[in-house]
This record gives structure tokens, sequence and C-alpha cells, in this order.
């Protein structure tokens, strides 16, 4: 059961919905492994990574987003080394804590999910639910410095580096700019 009244959404391989108590482990696992949680904002410890699950879950209640889980859904295809239908991928969704500049779309795919394609399909789909079901009319992804990845991600999306700017957690972190609602809505 969601903790949240986040929408239950669709892509061809995901659902994405809001965090569900069963889901603090993954998050965890993920928020707790630094090299892979860095670019994003790890924890050295389990009290702290399981604060950030249940900060998630509040956000979604102050604004009426924040971030999704991402959970595969059965396609009835199975690639080889892919993992079970149901099993949580990530997250994905809209994020804006206080001392944010803005709106951000935000993404974060745990072990062995990388390089499907899931990420960019997450993002398409939570950017277009905010553009149309929550009326935003722009968005932005901060990104460190050297995080190639979700450079390239953003790049795929349309999105353009804008600037530099100081976050209150992470330090220097870029500003990509993703296209205007009018832009790649149909």
């Amino acid at each position: 059961m969601s903790l949240t009244r986040a929408p239950r959404l669709e892509t061809d391989r995901l659902i994405l919905r809001g965090p569900e108590t069963s889901d603090a482990e993954a998050y965890i696992a993920f928020l707790t492994d630094r090299p892979r949680a860095d670019g994003f904002g790890a924890y050295d410890n389990r009290g702290d990574a399981w604060r950030w699950f249940a900060l998630n879950v509040g956000h979604w209640h102050i604004h009426g987003y924040g971030y999704f889980t991402l959970e595969l859904k059965d396609t009835g295809k199975k690639a080889s080394g892919s993992k079970e239908s149901g099993a949580v991928a990530g997250i994905c969704g809209i994020w804006n804590p206080e001392g944010w500049p803005e709106p951000e779309i935000g993404w974060a795919l745990f072990a062995g999910y990388e390089g499907k394609g899931l990420a960019v399909e997450a993002a398409l789909r939570a950017r277009r639910w905010a553009y149309e079901d929550l009326g935003l009319s722009a968005l932005t992804s901060n990104i460190v410095p050297g995080n190639t990845r979700s450079a390239a991600l953003a790049e795929r999306l349309g999105a353009v580096l804008e600037r530099t700017y100081d976050n209150v957690y992470m330090g220097q972190e870029e500003l990509w700019r993703h296209p205007a609602p009018k832009d790649v809505l149909p």
C-alpha cells in the first residue's frame, strides 16, 4: 500500500508508483552505496538513508509530488540477466525541497538496472505527468559536475545546460533546463 497519494503511472516496461514501506530496503541499499549514490546524495549509515526515504514520503504530502518508485512490469519477455517483474528498479520524479532553485526532475537506477533505457522511459513519463497533470511550466535537472551519465540522459531528454549554482546540500551543481511543455507535449 502506498504511503502517499501518488498516482500510478505506466510505461511499456515500468510502473511509477508511490513509495511503499516494503521499498525502504531497496532505497536504503542504494543510498548507502556511496560510489553509486554520490551524485544523488549518499549516506554513510542506514538511519540517515531511512530518513531520506521518509523525507520523500513527506515531500509527496507537502507538494503533491516527489520521487516515484520504479517497479518493473511483467512484459512477458525476459531478456538474459533481467530481473523479475515487480522488482524495484529505481526512483524518478519531481523534487523541490527547501533551497532548490525550482522543481527538478530527477532519477536514479538501482544496481543492475542501468543501461536498459529505463531511466529515460521513467523520466519522459514523469515529465509528461508534471506538465499535464501538475501544470508545471518549467523543469530542471540538477547534476553534479562530472556525472556524465546523468548529463547524457538530460541531453537525451532535450535539456540544455543553463548554468552552475551552489546547491545547499550537494555543493556546486549544473542546472539543466528541460524543454517547455509546448515543446514536448502532443
